[in-house]
């Protein structure tokens, strides 16, 4: 997801690319100005004799939500009525206007063919693309904030589509714009993903579960089972993976598209319906960060040639929470700042959250490689030992659970995982 700059970064971006294409027209009309401004500001500068005539100028008018995302993650609200128990997608379509200045007769008819050419080659805006250009920018504080933005990351890419007016609604808008008509085109940039960083309820871990797996086809993964009854593993952690027709398997593959993160690791204890492997560690030349992953089991020939890949299953990378010493704490107050430290280190663009209890809360922001982050809760915790979880893109850290020995005990949390508040 991406942050609350991320609308500048689509106009930003947008801007890059038209200058590109406008480029080379330098030769037949001179300078080419492009700018993103509201309509009157242009035809002011203009009108003073302060810029060159020719020039294209991007302006976004209106911003609504995207009717596809609108209902996607509904927001939820604890039993107070007042806690949110998850972060819904702010989705946003952003409608542009595209128009066109020129000095001479016909100018502002290239002008605005060569920019709409771009838009039409170029429909949708690559991750890489958008990198490249937000990297460009000028180094100022600003573009550093949109470099940042994580507007490469969403999930959705960019789409550009025509979005026309009728006479009446360009009428209308030019009017309350307070500036002369000039040659324009409307058209959407969908969709925009932003994500808010609001401090949200976290759930305590399920003690008992019961799953019932169904054979489908050979070479089919059903279940991947974490040890001690975890949600996620941890690096040395042997998993379990559970299916059918898995004799004669050779390695799992995990992967983490997103981070561009990959490992290979050999399976163990195979039989016909399960198969084993140690979770690897992180290391600088084999990067293994914590997140969710994607599990698939491979079936290779003698001399390493895959016959057959299975299906995927998500598996959770845990990270470890250091908890000796504890973390330190401090109380205020209006807030409670908790400074922990862990494995394996995040990345910059990874979300990192504390979950205290029930309550959770996101790290300060880093722009490095780091193994230790603070954490803001506002309002204050509440005194007394309590549960600690570390969340890094949406995989919990361990927490060690004391079965019954005897049946119709009642398990408990390790105190172990605790922090005294």
């Amino acid at each position: 997801m991406s942050n609350a700059f991320a609308m500048a970064a689509v106009t930003a971006v947008l801007q890059h690319y038209l200058g590109n294409a406008l480029g080379d027209l330098s030769a037949l009309f001179g300078t080419v100005s492009l700018s993103a401004k509201a309509p009157d500001l242009v035809q002011h500068e203009i009108g003073s004799g302060s810029k060159e005539q020719n020039q294209v100028n991007l302006f976004l008018h209106q911003v609504t939500y995207n009717p596809g995302w609108r209902n996607v993650g509904l927001p939820s609200l604890g039993a107070d009525g007042r806690t949110p128990l998850a972060n819904p997608p702010l989705a946003l379509d952003l409608h542009y206007l595209l128009t066109a200045y020129g000095s001479e007769d016909w100018q502002a008819e290239a002008l605005l063919g060569h920019a709409l050419l771009m838009l039409h080659r170029f429909p949708v805006i690559a991750r890489a693309d958008i990198a490249k250009a937000l990297t460009a920018l000028p180094p100022t504080a600003f573009a550093i904030a949109l470099n940042a933005s994580g507007l490469a990351d969403q999930l959705e890419q960019i789409k550009i589509t025509p979005s026309p007016l009728n006479r009446e609604e360009m009428a209308w808008l030019w009017t309350a714009l307070k500036a002369d008509y000039r040659p324009t085109f409307p058209f959407q940039a969908s969709v925009v993903l932003i994500e808010p960083e609001a401090q949200v309820g976290f759930a305590l871990p399920v003690l008992s579960r019961s799953i019932t797996a169904n054979a489908i086809q050979p070479a089919q993964l059903l279940a991947i089972s974490p040890p001690d009854k975890q949600i996620s593993a941890a690096a040395g952690d042997t998993v379990t993976i559970t299916g059918e027709f898995l004799k004669g398997a050779t390695n799992v593959v995990l992967t983490y598209p997103r981070l561009g993160a990959e490992a290979t690791v050999a399976a163990i204890n195979i039989t016909n319906n399960s198969i084993q492997f140690v979770v690897p560690a992180d290391t600088a030349l084999a990067p293994f960060p914590a997140g969710i992953y994607s599990a698939a089991v491979n079936f290779a020939d003698p001399l390493g040639n895959v016959l057959q890949t299975t299906n995927s299953l998500p598996f959770a990378a845990a990270p470890v929470l250091q908890l000796a010493p504890p973390p330190t704490v401090v109380q205020t107050g209006t807030e409670t700042i908790i400074t922990a430290t862990f494995t394996p280190v995040v990345r910059p663009n990874q979300k990192v959250s504390l979950a205290i209890g029930s309550q959770s809360a996101p790290s300060a922001a880093f722009e490095t490689n780091s193994g230790t982050l603070s954490f803001t809760f506002a309002p204050p915790l509440t005194a007394g030992k309590q549960l600690a979880r570390l969340i890094v893109d949406g995989a919990p850290s361990q927490v060690m659970v004391n079965w019954p020995t005897t049946p119709g005990g009642t398990p408990t949390f390790d105190q172990s995982f605790w922090v005294t508040i």
